[in-house]
């Protein structure tokens, strides 16, 4: 009886870990967890003696595990998979993008709305070749005031913002940028732009700063 109660209190928590996975925005979270979910599934599979149950999640754990390979390989290699390039401020599709995701933009940004103008500059991050996140400023002379830094729920743990801030920075040269301003709006936001690198204010009102 001992022995079947520890079985099913293991095949509990494994259903609970693949339940968790699927509510997981984060791909690299959803990877993780399903492997754990499939490590629990197996040692369970095993208790119970079900080979259905062992090859089933052997499987899984091995399509979990080579997709994490590939991640973290990407990752140690310098982040070969992100890319940023500029868009028109007007773009349609620019404006389609921002619309659709605007409800979570303003969960971080509760004021932000698309800024107008010619001294708009946009980038549009890229994962893989698709797009990932957005930054919106204004350019003043060299100095670009961000508006909006935004990355999509399922890559925020690839890292876009320390890559963009970091090796990816030559794209803001590019747009004739040398430095980056920008004004943390939340407590989230706050902790963003201090862990991609911005120098914080000399006082609580002023803004973040980073020479690029």
């Amino acid at each position: 009886m001992i022995a079947i109660a520890t079985a099913e209190m293991i095949g509990y928590a494994a259903s609970a870990l693949v339940v968790v996975s699927l509510t997981m925005r984060s791909l690299l979270r959803l990877r993780l967890i399903s492997l754990c979910g499939s490590a629990t599934f197996l040692a369970y599979g095993i208790l119970i003696e079900s080979t259905p149950i062992i090859i089933t999640n052997v499987c899984i754990a091995g399509i979990n595990l080579w997709f994490l390979r590939k991640e973290f390989a990407i990752r140690q290699s310098g982040h070969g998979d992100l890319g940023a390039s500029r868009i028109r401020a007007d773009s349609p599709f620019l404006n389609d993008f921002v619309e659709y995701h605007l409800a979570d933009i303003t969960s971080f940004q509760p004021e932000f709305q698309m800024p107008t103008g010619d001294d708009v500059v946009a980038l549009m991050l890229t994962r893989e070749g698709l797009p990932a996140g957005l930054v919106v400023g204004h350019l003043h002379g060299t100095t670009l005031s961000v508006d909006l830094d935004y990355v999509l729920r399922e890559h925020r743990d690839s890292r876009l913002g320390k890559w963009l801030y970091g090796a990816g920075r030559a794209v803001f040269r590019d747009a004739g940028v040398t430095e980056l301003r920008a004004l943390a709006v939340t407590a989230t936001h706050d902790k963003y732009l201090r862990g991609v690198g911005f120098d914080p204010p000399a006082d609580k009102t002023g803004e973040f700063a980073l020479t690029v």
